[in-house]
């Protein structure tokens, strides 16, 4: 096995095969946001989502996807001039790696997006060599991430560099803070996933709120403005934020959203407090900029 994945191994102290499952999945994603950096990607695109959250600033939630934004809308970008770059990248550190181009689309969309298909059964039997631990290991198990560039993206942002020292010292270009938690606060009022609030929405922004809870409305508005979900010449005003999400937690299904994100936190017990008088008490902690 490659050293340098030891070395970022070592980091995660795994003791189980889904630590190590987990683990090499975010190595992965390092290793990818490397080979973008090699490739200039940060030179027109952002990093965001939650495993931005996760990677850069330690948020205590895995995450699958790799989010990005272009700076500014750039016609005739193309995802797929960056798939080579990848490739040889995730594969110099010794991923038996392709990386698939998603050219269907059910409707139209400014999202691009690719998938990393990596192999993990030769990593977690060269790391733990126990036949027990060995027979968990599916034969042909791969893990696949999805990569996802909006090409078409709501203007009033900032961003930053941020510096990542694994598997080198490199740079990610990404998305400010209250930026971040106002593409995540409009995932958490306009999002429809599978007809229901999401899970992982509603922890990110119990992180926020505990952590960074400055949230830059204007950008939230712009975001709302272009997803159809403020009209014309319509302002998101204080007074109207707090309605919105108010109205988001009565409609709140609980239970439902923490079984949702259980398997993605290490510690679930941490949202046994979770209820819609929890939720209403986090949002007043949200600091409006």
């Amino acid at each position: 096995m490659n050293d340098a994945i030891v070395r970022m191994l070592d980091r995660h102290q795994c003791r189980s095969v889904g630590d190590y499952g987990r683990a090499l999945r975010e190595i992965l994603q390092e290793v990818a946001l490397l080979g973008l950096w090699r490739s200039k990607f940060f030179e027109k695109a952002a990093f965001y989502g939650g495993t931005a959250l996760r990677i850069l600033y330690g948020m205590d939630r895995f995450s699958e996807d790799l989010d990005f934004s272009l700076l500014q809308p750039i016609p005739g970008f193309d995802l797929s001039r960056y798939v080579g770059a990848l490739e040889r990248e995730i594969r110099s550190f010794g991923f038996e790696v392709s990386v698939e181009r998603r050219e269907e689309k059910k409707k139209e969309s400014p999202v691009q997006s690719a998938f990393l298909k990596a192999g993990t059964l030769k990593h977690l039997l060269v790391i733990e060599t126990a036949e027990e631990i060995a027979r968990q290991i599916p034969r042909g198990q791969v893990m696949k991430i999805k990569v996802e560039v909006d090409t078409d993206p709501p203007p009033g942002f900032d961003t930053e560099n941020k510096f990542l020292l694994h598997p080198i010292p490199f740079s990610v270009r990404a998305f400010v803070l209250p930026d971040l938690f106002a593409g995540k606060m409009h995932a958490v009022l306009c999002r429809q996933w599978k007809s229901r609030g999401k899970g992982r929405d509603w922890y990110d922004l119990v992180w926020y709120a505990a952590y960074h809870p400055q949230l830059h409305l204007k950008h939230l508005e712009k975001r709302m403005f272009q997803s159809g979900h403020l009209k014309e010449g319509e302002h998101l005003t204080r007074e109207k934020f707090l309605a919105l999400i108010s109205k988001a937690i009565e409609k709140l299904n609980v239970e439902q959203v923490r079984r949702e994100v259980e398997p993605f936190v290490k510690n679930p017990e941490t949202m046994e407090v979770w209820s819609k008088e929890f939720f209403q008490e986090v949002v007043r902690r949200i600091v409006l900029q």
